[in-house]
């Protein structure tokens, strides 16, 4: 774990400092087009509306991941994480780790037991760390490279594989 890490609910004021490391976060992926598409998935309204659900992880000041979840109001029993961010240098350190858990933590307070998440099917990283995390990957349309694939699932050309992790409360 990070020396001096600390985690807190964000404001409507740190919605200009997540946008502004997205861009080397992501290694410029997908050029300009890349770095609008990841602003557009996380708006405002997140830092405003959703803020008790989300978090960020700081270090000594200095943000070193981000979650944005919330809770479903169409499935009260669902907790569903939109958009996760973690510097480069603090991967593989327990920081998303921590974040998920207290996200975990936070749906079981409020009487949920489904966390739902979803990733790009080339992002192979992101679909390490859910299944190590206790994710199950949720059948698909089809299965391409093993993995079952939702087509279009944020639109035309826009696949998705869909996560789903069963929480169980502490005794």
């Amino acid at each position: 774990m990070l020396e001096g890490l600390s985690v807190r609910h964000p404001t409507t004021s740190d919605h200009a400092q997540v946008l502004a490391v997205m861009d080397a976060w992501w290694n410029n992926f997908g050029g300009t087009a890349g770095s609008q598409q990841r602003a557009a998935l996380v708006p405002r309204l997140f830092f405003q509306h959703f803020a008790s659900t989300s978090y960020l992880a700081e270090e000594r000041g200095r943000l070193v991941a981000f979650l944005i979840g919330f809770h479903s109001q169409s499935q009260p029993d669902t907790g569903y994480i939109h958009f996760v961010g973690v510097d480069p240098a603090a991967r593989r350190s327990g920081v998303a780790k921590r974040l998920y858990e207290q996200f975990f933590t936070d749906t079981l307070n409020k009487g949920g037991s489904t966390i739902r998440c979803i990733t790009s099917p080339g992002n192979t990283t992101s679909i390490a760390f859910h299944t190590g995390m206790g994710f199950a990957l949720e059948p698909g349309d089809v299965l391409r490279d093993g993995l079952p694939i939702h087509l279009d699932y944020d639109g035309p050309g826009l696949d998705r594989v869909s996560f789903v992790r069963h929480l169980i409360p502490a005794q």
